[in-house]
């Protein structure tokens, strides 16, 4: 089942850059993040970005896919519980102080980060996946100090 990629937009996020997170949330048992990697297997999809944060019942795992509508579709009919977040990805100038400079930039806006995480070795180079407290501000500082954001269908191509 092909889904077609619309962009995902919100009131606070419409007009800007942004990628849909999925976050999936599994029982803390041994064995799980297994299985959901291999529901992706013999699909074209593929994981780009992956966080697994543990508590005592279950584990969170947020995944940036190319193709959040169709692996969406994928989690729920084996019975995952997911959710949608927007995200904003970074690329990371080349360099020791990518990551610095990036943080340095949503500073002087005063954007917190609530999180962040990287994204899997690609041809386009290091990026980082944000979540931050203010999209829009956030976007706007980044593209001012000549950071690229990308948007969810700059994904595929990387």
């Amino acid at each position: 089942m092909t889904l077609s990629r619309e962009p995902y937009e919100t009131l606070e996020g419409e007009g800007f850059p942004t990628v849909r997170q999925l976050s999936v949330f599994l029982e803390n048992r041994m064995g799980q993040l297994l299985r959901l990697a291999q529901l992706f297997e013999n699909r074209e999809i593929r994981i780009l970005g992956l966080s697994v944060i543990d508590s005592i019942d279950c584990a969170v795992v947020r995944l940036l896919c190319d193709s959040p509508d169709e692996a969406m579709v994928i989690l729920r009919e084996a019975g995952f519980a997911v959710s949608v977040a927007e995200v904003l990805v970074v690329r990371l100038p080349h360099g020791k102080k990518g990551l610095l400079s990036v943080c340095s930039a949503l500073l002087s806006s005063e954007i917190n980060i609530a999180y962040t995480y990287t994204l899997m070795p690609t041809k386009m180079g290091s990026a980082i996946v944000l979540s931050v407290d203010n999209t829009e501000i956030a976007v706007d500082t980044l593209q001012q100090k000549d950071f690229e954001v990308l948007d969810e269908g700059d994904l595929p191509v990387i």
